[in-house]
């Protein structure tokens, strides 16, 4: 027997409170509101309000220029720090940058180059004081992997140069354009499990390319799928080279055994560190004093001595190739501000310090188009160079304007020393590397906690691996994006008992302990309500009903006389949800049953009550918590009576 016709108010339960209606706000000012949080949740802002027009001036340029604000409390005992960290980042940072060059199949000398003028931008416009500025794998692979399909860098060299210059201009344009219209928060779509698998994916692949340097190839595949780089090396075994694959084994056994012994002893990170210099020198001498570039070893050959020429007039902006720049540097431009951004906040949760994401991206995105102009390929915050200058003490980002004036040095007076290093040796500094970034531990970790992530990790690795770095890359992003609309479209739906001795009212599921409440039904929406899910749910909580009801009816216990929606996770609603609730109280009112709704949110009641549903369900059934409902729906079934005439038209209408 249904509870639709129950007189009795509410009000009559001891210690039930009233729902208060949030008071009616202006659109305007809502919509605000709304895009005040979206765009812009850290309040810059706020620093400004209640300033003098001077003190607002130096504000802003601070804000843009950090390198301001703590110039000034530079102390002498920073300078010492960051002295060390700067000079042991740029022994990385050299051998690094020529052997990323080479990956991107790009003049040796590009490396140096990157790693002399973006720093020094970086150091005047970032905001992290870990990050060390410099060329990175994955995005020199996808330079090499997306311009090779459109040009080849060996049949026209200076076509992809311009192309490489470029593209590096529009991913700039692109990550300063992302930071000052403040949509970072597009970046982190890249959910961790696909970073996890596209950077394990994307070093398998530029461990593989390295095949090349390590066996002595002259000829090898642009592709960088595993088929064609295995089909490339097994199709050349005749010209498979032992000195030089004997020479790479050899250096990378030695990278990787400096690296574990300083992974074991933190203190010895710089052993680590000095490393792929170290291999550098040491395969250069064994070259020149061998001869050994006369016996199949190769070597990079002269290196031009001076600093960055200009490359402004390079750019190009009418070719039929501009499209390929254009799609190349938007995607390694996203890629670059991942693992900066991720890079930067990592580190500075360890010092306990705030970066700002926006800010990161005008400053990366900045010294992009200032690079792109004075002869440098895109550049972002390695982790790899960032970890070293963490664990070396830097204080500032002065480590960046040190290791810059290393690396000018070096390309004023010692470029001429690099003729003689073996190209193999710069696959062997690859390599280390990027076994670096095979995160297995994560991936373990991901299949433990989240089976669905583990997936999304998996399909990045194997998209990348066995089609290509930008498949891979769509793969895994299209994957997290339909998880978020499953959970969106497909939002959890709990009935609620409750806990023993208490006035709390929990999952069943998850506290077998908890009991339900005779005649009444408790559920929980777990999700915002939309119009993506509102059909959904209406079938679900209908469905709910009907079990519910089948249950009783084959235990024997009372009827269902209510049901109790408790709204306290749903933080919003449209007006298809509004449409979904209308139908759901047919349906009760069908059926004899009385809808009641619990705990529900301001900005859910500001839309119901628009809607008028309040007035259709009755503002006496609706409640702050679960538990008073409970109470109020308890309080009826005990001490009320049904209105009779109701009981005789039903039971007139069943004799019929």
């Amino acid at each position: 027997m249904g509870n639709a016709d129950y007189v009795y108010p509410t009000s009559n339960v001891e210690g039930a409170h009233r729902v208060a209606v949030p008071p009616p706000q202006p659109f305007v000012k809502s919509l605000k509101y709304n895009l005040k949080e979206t765009f812009f949740p850290d309040d810059p802002l706020r620093q400004f309000k209640n300033q003098p027009p001077s003190r607002k001036f130096i504000l802003g340029l601070q804000y843009f220029l950090p390198i301001l604000e703590w110039a000034p409390r530079y102390t002498l005992e920073f300078l010492k720090a960051d002295l060390i960290a700067g000079i042991t980042i740029a022994s990385l940072a050299i051998p690094q940058g020529i052997s990323y060059a080479k990956l991107a199949n790009l003049p040796p000398i590009l490396g140096l180059y990157s790693s002399f003028v973006p720093p020094l931008v970086y150091a005047m416009m970032g905001s992290s004081r870990d990050l060390a500025v410099g060329t990175v794998a994955v995005a020199s692979l996808l330079t090499a992997s997306m311009l090779g399909n459109e040009v080849n860098a060996n049949e026209n060299p200076k076509l992809y140069l311009h192309l490489a210059f470029t593209s590096t201009f529009f991913a700039g344009v692109f990550q300063a354009s992302l930071g000052l219209l403040r949509l970072g928060f597009i970046v982190d779509f890249l959910s961790h499990a696909t970073i996890v698998g596209f950077m394990a994916g994307a070093a398998t692949v530029v461990c593989l390319q390295q095949l090349k340097g390590i066996l002595g190839l002259d000829h090898f595949t642009h592709a960088t799928d595993l088929v064609s780089v295995m089909r490339s090396v097994f199709t050349q075994t005749h010209q498979w080279r032992w000195e030089s694959a004997v020479l790479g084994c050899c250096f990378l056994f030695f990278l990787l055994t400096t690296r574990y012994f300083s992974k074991r002893r933190p203190k010895f990170f710089w052993i680590a560190a000095m490393a792929p210099l170290t291999s550098v020198v040491l395969g250069s001498l064994l070259v020149y004093l061998t001869h050994a570039e006369r016996h199949g070893v190769q070597v990079i050959g002269k290196l031009k001595k001076g600093l960055n020429p200009p490359s402004f007039g390079d750019l190009i902006f009418v070719s039929p190739h501009l499209m390929t720049a254009i799609k190349t540097g938007i995607i390694t431009g996203v890629i670059a501000l991942a693992e900066g951004i991720a890079v930067g906040r990592s580190f500075a949760m360890f010092k306990n310090y705030h970066i700002d994401g926006n800010k990161e991206m005008i400053a990366i995105g900045t010294m992009n188009i200032v690079g792109s102009c004075t002869s440098c390929y895109l550049t972002t915050g390695p982790f790899s160079r960032s970890a070293v200058n963490f664990n070396a003490g830097c204080k500032t980002a002065v480590s960046n304007i040190v290791m810059a004036l290393a690396v000018m040095v070096t390309l004023l007076f010692l470029t001429p020393l690099f003729h003689y290093t073996p190209l193999v040796v710069l696959s062997s500094i690859i390599i280390s590397a990027m076994l670096g970034l095979i995160d297995y531990e994560a991936a373990i970790h991901l299949w433990n906690v989240d089976k669905f992530d583990f997936i999304v990790c998996i399909s990045a690795y194997v998209g990348v691996v066995f089609a290509s770095v930008e498949m891979g890359l769509v793969i895994a992003v299209a994957i997290s994006l339909l998880r978020v609309l499953l959970f969106v479209a497909r939002p959890r739906t709990f009935i609620l008992g409750n806990i023993p001795n208490s006035n709390i009212y929990r999952n069943v599921e998850q506290y077998p302990n908890a009991s339900t409440v005779p005649g009444v039904l408790v559920l929980e929406i777990d999700a915002p309500i939309y119009f993506a899910n509102s059909a959904y749910l209406r079938e679900r909580i209908s469905r709910w009903i009907d079990e519910e009801e089948d249950r009783l009816k084959s235990s024997a216990e009372a009827s269902l006389q209510y049901v109790i929606l408790d709204m306290g996770a749903v933080g919003n609603i449209d007006t298809s949800g509004i449409s979904m609730f209308e139908e759901i109280k047919k349906i009760t009112d069908r059926r004899e049953l009385k809808l009641v709704l619990a705990n529900p949110g301001s900005e859910v009641m500001k839309k119901l009550n628009k809607s008028k549903f309040i007035e259709n369900i009755g503002q006496e059934w609706l409640f702050l918590t679960v538990g008073e409902a409970v109470a109020a729906c308890n309080f009826m079934l005990h001490t009320c009576k049904p209105n009779p005439l109701k009981d005789d038209q039903s039971e007139a209408y069943n004799n019929v």
